[in-house]
């Protein structure tokens, strides 16, 4: 990793030196020249306002470019915060239904005490995550021998997933519906792929855990505001659902498949900063109406000195030798990346 790093700051630096040398390099040549040559000089002169004409050509492309790319980017953030506000209520619900399933009486009894008493502070991520050895806590929760048939991680996870942010320790009396999600929480649920415990313990192993989970337990009218928030997330993929193992299995794998990837896919989208590509072209972009149109316009206008002119012509073509010999490497890494 640290060899193609150093790789990478050579392909970006190997350029940016060369075409520093040949800015000299020019700069010092015609500069040599002006003073041997007294003719050169109105060369240099004569030939300044084609130089402003191209310099500020490639200028006005490159802003006509740049402004364009950034419309295009409002408009396709736009768009995502649109696609975000909906997969966004959809957490909504379906956080709402964890909450009811995690103050519903379908744990086995005592389940409750022993995670909020006994091992009151631990999370769903420290127990994922004990190998880091940063929770002491979570190794003793995993070297613990427990008598509520496993359920304890399900019940660990379903409390993560009305959390806001990875370090909170405890649910407040009333759960937040932000906004918009905090990024690092979003992030966890997605790396630890919370809401599959839904799928695991109610599907895959309801077998085992069958008796350990009794959802009947959940209060009816509890039962009936769940299916309703369910057909709010997918009306049609909860269409012939009822309140089962079934639809408990389907509504975790739906959320940890489809929903919780969506939030942070379109979260990413509507947080980018300005691409590499536009950064680029805008450094470019300043030099070129700087060094190729203000600088002679300004030798013109008030009679500077024959150095603004070197200067101007020095800086303007080692730019442009820089993009012939950077720009496809450049293009390249960002396809890559």
């Amino acid at each position: 990793m640290k060899e193609k790093s150093i790789f990478r700051d050579m392909y970006t630096l190997l350029p940016l030196f060369i075409s520093g040398l040949l800015c000299v390099g020019l700069g010092v040549l015609l500069w040599q020249k002006t003073s041997v040559d007294v003719t050169f000089i109105s060369t240099l002169e004569e030939v300044a306002t084609v130089f402003i004409s191209i310099s500020g050509f490639l200028g006005a492309i490159l802003m006509v470019y740049i402004v364009s790319s950034a419309m295009g980017m409002k408009r396709h953030r736009t768009v995502a915060i649109d696609h975000l506000s909906k997969v966004t209520q959809k957490m909504h619900h379906f956080r709402n239904i964890i909450e009811l399933l995690l103050r519903s009486k379908m744990w086995l009894s005592g389940l409750k005490e022993y995670i909020d008493e006994e091992f009151a502070g631990l999370t769903f991520f420290e127990v994922k995550e004990f190998y880091k050895g940063k929770s002491k806590l979570a190794i003793e929760f995993l070297q613990e021998t427990h008598h509520y048939a496993d359920t304890e991680n399900l019940y660990l996870e379903l409390k993560s997933l009305l959390m806001t942010h990875p370090k909170e320790k405890s649910l407040p009396e009333a759960i937040k519906y932000p906004r918009v999600y905090a990024n690092e929480i979003v992030q966890k649920w997605l790396e630890h792929k919370c809401g599959s415990g839904l799928w695991y313990y109610f599907g895959y192993k309801y077998g085992i855990y069958k008796e350990s989970l009794d959802y009947d337990a959940v209060f009816e009218r509890h039962q009936e505001k769940i299916m309703a928030l369910a057909h709010r997330i997918d009306a049609e993929a909860f269409e012939d659902s009822s309140f089962n193992e079934v639809f408990l299995s389907k509504l975790g794998e739906y959320m940890s498949q489809e929903v919780i990837p969506k939030l942070v896919q379109f979260q990413e989208k509507t947080q980018h900063s300005l691409p590499r590509m536009l950064r680029y072209l805008y450094g470019v972009f300043l030099v070129l109406i700087f060094a190729g149109v203000l600088l002679p316009l300004l030798y013109l206008l008030f009679a500077f000195s024959i150095l603004a002119l070197v200067i101007s012509y020095a800086v303007v073509i080692s730019t442009i030798f820089f993009i012939s010999i950077s720009l496809l490497p450049f293009l390249a890494r960002e396809i890559n990346r």
